[in-house]
């Protein structure tokens, strides 16, 4: 075959393909266009309301979180086909409501939609003093240092976690917490009957503790938290012998216990 025959063989066959490439691409592209003007705007794939029968919405993981304000995220949706709510944006907005931790969100067809919240797990309380030192609010607080406002008619039996700020970063109070958390794993049954830990100094931790049906004040340092407790509940009878009406001790000493100053 003379070359130039060969050379329009090559090119017809060359744009035979690019024009069934062409039509390919402007069917997929058609296709596409119908399929989602079909899901958006079909009855069969509306998200049916709160109010409605058989509501659309589901919800897990939800205790303590307000269910009224997750559905107020979603409150654009209803009534909508559920492949036009914007999940991320939905998603974000669950992560700015008090005691979500995370949340994920499915849509599962035909019509609904699937929600799944991890609440924050509180740790301690914390008393906050009043604006100008007047007055308090008494919130949680959770591992991350999370302040969180207690929900009605709840039942926590968390000690007080004590120098904690509304200025403290959400870091520094996180440290404190921490340094609380390590105190009481290491106390273990010892730490049953603390009613608060003060963090103000977290590498310098004090405890409030029944002994004996009376409320002790303890510093307790940095370290060695379950060895000095031990230590001083062997020897409590003599100490309390010994130190009259005390009510505060230092333990930071390993190899001594001094009478303290309580706390005003």
């Amino acid at each position: 075959m003379p070359r130039t025959e060969q050379s329009k063989g090559i090119r017809w066959r060359l744009w035979l393909n690019v024009a069934l490439i062409g039509v390919v691409v402007t069917v997929v592209v058609y296709t596409g266009r119908e399929i989602r003007r079909f899901v958006r705007n079909d009855p069969r794939f509306t998200l049916a309301g709160p109010d409605d029968r058989g509501a659309g919405l589901t919800m897990e993981g939800v205790v303590h979180v307000s269910r009224s304000r997750v559905l107020a995220t979603f409150s654009p949706d209803f009534g909508r086909s559920v492949f036009q709510a914007p999940i991320d944006e939905r998603r974000r907005r669950l992560l700015a409501i008090d005691w979500v931790e995370d949340a994920s969100i499915a849509r599962i067809w035909p019509n609904r939609m699937a929600v799944h919240i991890k609440e924050r797990k509180p740790v301690a309380f914390v008393n906050l003093p009043g604006p100008g030192g007047r007055g308090s609010r008494v919130l949680l607080i959770d591992a991350e240092g999370v302040l969180l406002e207690p929900p009605p008619q709840s039942h926590f039996a968390f000690p007080v976690l004590s120098g904690i700020t509304e200025e403290h970063t959400e870091p520094e109070r996180r440290q404190r917490v921490q340094a609380m958390l390590r105190l009481l794993d290491d106390l273990g049954p010892l730490g049953k009957d603390i009613s608060e830990v003060n963090a103000a100094a977290p590498e310098n931790l004090a405890i409030v503790t029944q002994v004996e049906g009376t409320a002790l004040e303890l510093a307790l340092g940095n370290r060695n938290f379950s060895q000095r407790m031990q230590n001083f509940l062997e020897h409590y009878t003599e100490i309390r012998r010994q130190s009259g009406t005390a009510r505060a001790f230092d333990l930071r000493l390993d190899d001594r216990i001094t009478a303290g100053t309580e706390r005003q």
